[in-house]
């Protein structure tokens, strides 16, 4: 009942905004008034006519206004006022266009269901359930898309980089790439995915820190879907992780702003190439921090990088070398 309720709403919606497109369309069509010959033609939409301003004509009344009937002085104030239901969200497996009934047995104006009720809206509630994932592909997309959003999670990833990642999962569905792979790699590899594309990066270990797949396949299964997929990722730089690890330690924006100034001036002698951009991003926070009178051990920057000190040591070494920096120890 629930479902086909919403398919007779959602058709007299279209239907509305087709009478509302035709009468557009012919208003459009109308360049000049009819009676005087005059382009100055306006919408009076409080008195909901279409008239000529220079002779008074009303070519058109009744003129249907499809803006709100409410103002709204800021985003928010437009946002709570707005009555219409949530956006389309790729994070959802029916991209959140079905409808839910709440385990909460109260009706619409807050009064307690009856006991004799009860029993029949479990029902409803069963077969909504059931409605919502009607093949394996919906079942697929559910429960992968469930373990998206619980990694993205526990990475702290923001809404825009899991609509992404859902996207790419739905490409790899659709040309049948999940075939042979576990769910999990192939979510897993997604998000890594969409990290990259979104300039959020992640590295395949932390990835695989909160995944039920180790890295290897991380990295296979993200290969595969990249080639397969033609997704044109460019590699990262170490300039982007500066801000997450220099925050995880507690340093300032003076210290950010020298990493970064190291790291531009080390990829301009294309001293990052071939190097690990954690490995030159923890170099470049470590040189800055002892430069700005902020200092952190190489463990403690180690530690937050997810790299090893020897990693940090040779990196500033050679930086300081090449870029002619002095650091007194």
């Amino acid at each position: 009942m629930v479902e086909v309720e919403r398919i007779r709403e959602i058709e007299r919606r279209e239907r509305e905004k087709e009478i509302e497109r035709k009468e557009i369309e012919r208003e459009e069509a109308i360049e000049v008034c009819p009676e005087c010959g005059s382009p100055r033609l306006i919408r009076d939409y409080r008195r909901g006519e279409f008239m000529c301003q220079d002779c008074g004509l009303v070519i058109e009344e009744t003129y249907i206004d499809s803006g709100p009937e409410w103002r709204a002085f800021d985003s928010e104030q437009k946002e709570k006022r707005a009555r219409v239901g949530a956006p389309i969200t790729y994070t959802i497996h029916d991209k959140g266009l079905s409808t839910i009934i709440d385990w909460g047995n109260k009706d619409y104006y807050g009064k307690t269901i009856s006991v004799r009720n009860r029993a029949q809206l479990f029902r409803l509630r069963k077969w909504q359930r059931r409605i919502r994932i009607s093949n394996a592909t919906e079942r697929n997309l559910a429960f992968a898309l469930s373990e998206l959003d619980r990694l993205a999670s526990a990475l702290g990833l923001p809404k825009s980089v899991r609509e992404i990642a859902s996207v790419i999962y739905r490409k790899s569905v659709e040309k049948n790439l999940v075939r042979g792979r576990s769910i999990e790699g192939v979510v897993a590899a997604a998000l890594y995915a969409a990290c990259r594309q979104a300039g959020v990066p992640r590295t395949l270990d932390e990835i695989a820190t909160y995944s039920r797949v180790d890295r290897k396949e991380v990295g296979r299964t993200y290969r595969f879907i990249a080639r397969e997929l033609g997704l044109k990722l460019m590699p990262t730089s170490p300039a982007d992780y500066i801000p997450r690890f220099c925050t995880a330690l507690g340093l300032s924006g003076e210290v950010q702003k020298k990493a970064i100034e190291i790291i531009k001036k080390a990829e301009e002698k294309e001293l990052t190439s071939g190097r690990g951009p954690t490995g030159v991003a923890a170099a470049a926070i470590y040189i800055a921090s002892i430069l700005s009178g902020e200092r952190r051990t190489q463990r403690e920057v180690a530690e937050v990088a997810g790299v090893t000190e020897v990693t940090i040591r040779n990196r500033y070494k050679e930086l300081a070398e090449r870029l002619g920096i002095e650091i007194i120890l």
